[in-house]
C-alpha cells in the first residue's frame, strides 16, 4: 500500500517553507498530483523544576485566532544543531537558559500535507538569565504544575499537537 512519489516541482518557495506539487503512483497504478510543503525542522524546548512544574508559555496564533499553553519553539537555522536550536529558542522566549537538554521526542504534525519533523527536548533545571529576547512570542512565561497538564490539554487549553504529545510523555516521565 506504498504511494510512490515520481516526481516533485516547487510550485512557490521561500526560506521558511516550499509547496511543491508531486506527481504521485497511487498503490493501483493510478497517477495522483499532490500538493505538499515542505518546511524547516523546528526544535523545541522546555525544563521541569525539581517541584515538577514545566515552563510554558501562554501566547495568541493569529492563523487559528486561538490562545494556548505552549512550549518555546522554532526553526532550525542553517548550519544549527537541533539541540543547540532548542536551547537558542527556549533562552530567547522564556529568559531561561537550560540545563543539559534530553530529547524528549521527534514527531510530525501533519504528515498527510507537510514534512515538519518537531523535535522536542528538555532539561530537568534552568538558569534564569534576564527578561526574554523574543518577549513577543508570548503573553506570559509560567512555570506550571505537569500534574494539571492532563486536564488542561483536555479543556483545550494547548491547542498545539506538538506540545500536547510533548507535555504528556513529560507527564508519563516525571509523574507517570
Amino acid at each position: 500500500m506504498q504511494w510512490t512519489n515520481l516526481s516533485e516541482q516547487t510550485v512557490y518557495g521561500n526560506r521558511w517553507f516550499s509547496v511543491n506539487l508531486a506527481d504521485v503512483v497511487l498503490p493501483d497504478g493510478r497517477h495522483l498530483d499532490h500538493f505538499l510543503i515542505r518546511l524547516r525542522p523546528v526544535a523545541v524546548a522546555t525544563a521541569v523544576n525539581r517541584a515538577n512544574e514545566v515552563l510554558m508559555l501562554w501566547r495568541h496564533r493569529f492563523i487559528t485566532n486561538s490562545w494556548g499553553w505552549e512550549l518555546a519553539a522554532g526553526v532550525v537555522e542553517d548550519g544549527e544543531g537541533i539541540e543547540a536550536a532548542a536551547a537558542r529558542e527556549m533562552e530567547e522566549e522564556t529568559g531561561w537558559r537550560p540545563g543539559p537538554l534530553q530529547h524528549l521526542l521527534t514527531v510530525e504534525p501533519s504528515n498527510g500535507l507537510t514534512d515538519a519533523r518537531h523535535h522536542l527536548y528538555w532539561a530537568e533545571d534552568a538558569t534564569y538569565i534576564g527578561h526574554p529576547e523574543d518577549d513577543f512570542e508570548s503573553s506570559r512565561r509560567e512555570w506550571i504544575p505537569l500534574k494539571l497538564v492532563p486536564d488542561m490539554i483536555a479543556r483545550g487549553e494547548v491547542p498545539a499537537a506538538n506540545m500536547a504529545a510533548g507535555l504528556l510523555m513529560l507527564h508519563h516521565l516525571r509523574l507517570g
